[in-house]
């Protein structure tokens, strides 16, 4: 009877887990599941998930996403960096106005923007290229957005996680 509490803990994690589309009872993924929990409560707050190709990345974010107090009612844009094209992918995340390069003909708000109020997932981070890098920073520093084209910024509500598989401190101290 002394393990029954913590029995009971286990299988209402568990219970959780899956709810969330989240499968396991092993130690290492219970904790994973703690970490979200923790993070999901403090929304404005950026996440950065590393891991592998195949290991659940964005199932993570989704369960981030639902378990967000502020943000689970809002929007979930997921974006996979490595399949935009770099040349159109400012306009792309950032939105342009009409006629701000040939073929625009139309305005746009773009991927940030569409997240307004819920959370924005951005799979395969370190595929897009150094300038949107930096442009994306300004975004999560100032919470404004500056599309293609556009004289005045945007204020905007969302919470950025982003994911890779690739080892950022290495990249970073190789200078890529």
């Amino acid at each position: 009877h002394a393990n029954l509490p913590g029995r009971a803990n286990k299988e209402k994690i568990t219970n959780e887990m899956q709810n969330l589309g989240i499968i396991g009872e092993s130690e290492p993924i219970t904790s994973v599941f703690r970490w979200i929990v923790r993070v999901s409560e403090l929304s404005d707050l950026p996440i950065l998930i590393t891991g592998e190709t195949g290991t659940g990345k964005q199932v993570l974010a989704h369960a981030i996403h639902r378990l967000d107090p502020k943000r689970r009612h809002g929007p979930f844009v997921a974006v996979n960096c490595g399949a935009i094209s770099p040349s159109l992918a400012e306009s792309e995340l950032f939105g342009h106005r009409r006629g701000a390069f040939t073929g625009a003909d139309r305005e746009r708000q773009g991927l940030i923007r569409s997240a307004q109020g819920g959370i924005l997932f951005l799979d395969e981070i370190s595929e897009l290229d150094d300038d949107l890098q930096t442009k994306l920073l300004r975004v999560l520093q100032e919470s404004r957005v500056l599309g293609v084209g556009e004289d005045q910024e945007v204020a905007v509500d969302v919470r950025v996680i982003a994911a890779t598989n690739r080892e950022l401190d290495r990249m970073v101290h190789d200078k890529k």
